[in-house]
């Protein structure tokens, strides 16, 4: 019933304006968005509903959906639906938060849901990043947050028990890991390396992604003192998130 209203509405904010038939839709579309009739995160109508309301080809419907996607103003989850996209979020880039916070800041609700917590052998790759031993032990932690029940981060983490012996005792649904390392190993040092790739299945799976959708993803070391704390590998959906960098210059 919403969604058929939210079709109806948008039949009406069809102008008459001599324009290709896909433009007036993707404009019908964007005056609901900027007057406010479609808020943020609100699924609207499917294809389906959009051609038999509108008297378009899905073919129409699809290529203005797709634009749409494209230029920001909708966020395409496979699966679920079509949303209203907010205006992207920022990660920070060159400082470490806590997405928590970072999220509260927006006015919006984190949760998370966490997908491994273990403890496993370092393989030789993984122990030249942490500078120890293969087959030393470290703790591996992988959890989605969500803003607002969407999934914007993957958080993929190892960490060393020698800084975090109680890691795999802590519940992170109601804590990140950020609070508790930051009580029990502060923050002295880190380092980010910061790269666009497209995820593999289970990266796409857990972040709602559209086929081919690429990621951005900050890999970050953080030290306590001259010790390695974690190595982790933030992954954003394209779609949702941007990256920011503030930095000051001297004289």
């Amino acid at each position: 019933m919403v969604t058929q209203q939210r079709a109806s509405q948008l039949a009406g904010a069809m102008s008459d304006i001599p324009a290709p038939i896909y433009q007036r839709v993707k404009q019908a579309i964007i005056s609901q968005i900027r007057t406010g009739a479609w808020q943020p995160h609100q699924r609207i109508p499917s294809e389906s509903e959009l051609v038999n309301e509108l008297g378009v080809s899905r073919m129409t419907i699809n290529r203005a959906l797709r634009e749409l996607t494209s230029e920001g103003f909708l966020l395409r989850m496979q699966g679920v639906g079509t949303f209203v996209a907010e205006i992207k979020a920022y990660a920070a880039m060159l400082e470490v938060r806590n997405i928590a916070e970072e999220i509260a800041e927006r006015g919006h609700r984190h949760s998370s849901r966490v997908l491994a917590l273990q403890s496993l052998k370092a393989e030789s790759e993984l122990a030249e990043q942490f500078d120890i031993s293969p087959g030393q032990t470290l703790f591996h932690s992988q959890i989605v947050h969500y803003e607002n029940d969407l999934p914007v981060q993957l958080e993929d983490r190892y960490v060393n028990p020698v800084e975090a012996p109680d890691y795999l005792q802590q519940d992170f649904t109601t804590r990140t890991p950020y609070t508790y390392l930051s009580q029990v190993a502060p923050l002295t040092a880190g380092e980010h390396i910061v790269e666009a790739f497209i995820p593999d299945d289970h990266q796409r799976q857990v972040l709602a992604l559209d086929p081919q959708e690429p990621c951005l993803m900050i890999r970050r070391r953080t030290w306590h003192d001259a010790r390695i704390v974690t190595v982790a590998r933030l992954i954003y959906p394209g779609s949702r998130y941007r990256l920011l960098g503030r930095f000051k210059t001297h004289g």
